[in-house]
């Protein structure tokens, strides 16, 4: 089997064994009085980073057993490769992929269906659950490619390659490659299978954001090469800090960011006296 990207495949979608069909989930995520309304089309990305009054955790927990039949319990993931942890990811980041997934941005039907109905403040909520949930990551698979793969993976992370305008991905993600609140998601703790193919999906434009849309323009850069080792080193690496989301970059993106609420920077050190 080649060793390549699979930006153009998806996932059958399929329910665990004694699940409820699909519009059995829908139903549960339309419950409980959550205003299923569809929200403005103009709704702002950056407006759903805004708190919210929230449910009780444990009625939020039956409301979001639609995700959990896909992300796993609890959103920690699952064996299939194509499905990601959401658990202890951003809010912002999380709620807007959930605008996006609705406004048609990013394209997965099941996931379409499961949320066109749903408000900004529903989304929000669901959300700010997922954020919440602090549980650990297990230990990463082993590597699954040779290890010139691997460092030349490691090199575009840590120091991206400025003669084709890649920057490194910690640049954005954060040094610990764990995410940066309120909207930037980690990278560390994810399936290869994914990886490969959102990265692929860059690419193609089957995933979209806001304008300017930096991670397509940086995905369009890469060679299949450079997508294969960049994934094959990201889940192969441990996830520091229990993946908490660092609350500042080192220093400003290099690149402005659609669908990015303001990120913090760190303030720089006082100049000596």
């Amino acid at each position: 089997m080649t060793d390549r990207p699979r930006g153009l495949m998806r996932p059958v979608f399929c329910l665990p064994s004694g699940l409820p069909g699909v519009a059995a989930l829908v139903a549960l995520l339309l419950s409980a009085g959550a205003g299923a309304q569809t929200a403005p089309a103009n709704a702002s990305a950056v407006a759903l980073v805004a708190p919210v009054a929230t449910v009780s955790a444990s009625s939020m927990s039956s409301r979001v057993l639609a995700c959990t039949a896909c992300h796993g319990k609890e959103g920690r993931a699952t064996p299939d490769g194509y499905f990601p942890r959401i658990a202890g990811k951003p809010a912002g980041y999380l709620a807007n992929q959930l605008l996006n997934f609705r406004e048609g941005r990013r394209s997965y039907p099941q996931m379409t269906y499961l949320i066109e109905h749903l408000t900004d403040d529903y989304l929000r909520e669901m959300a700010a659950h997922f954020a919440a949930l602090n549980l650990p990551y297990p230990p990463p698979p082993a590597p699954q490619a040779p290890a010139a793969a691997l460092e030349r993976g490691r090199a575009l992370v840590h120091q991206g390659d400025a003669a084709r305008n890649i920057p490194a991905c910690v640049a954005c993600h954060g040094p610990a490659m764990t995410g940066v609140n309120p909207s930037i998601p980690g990278l560390l703790g994810l399936p290869r299978d994914y990886l490969n193919s959102q990265l692929g999906a860059w690419k193609t434009g089957q995933r979209r954001a806001h304008a300017p849309d930096c991670m397509a323009d940086i995905a369009r850069q890469l060679t299949p090469d450079d997508v294969s080792a960049v994934s094959a080193w990201l889940a192969a690496q441990p996830v520091a800090a229990g993946g908490k989301p660092a609350r500042t970059l080192p220093a400003v993106m290099p690149a402005r960011c659609g669908g990015v609420a303001e990120v913090p920077v760190a303030a720089a050190p006082a100049a000596s006296r």
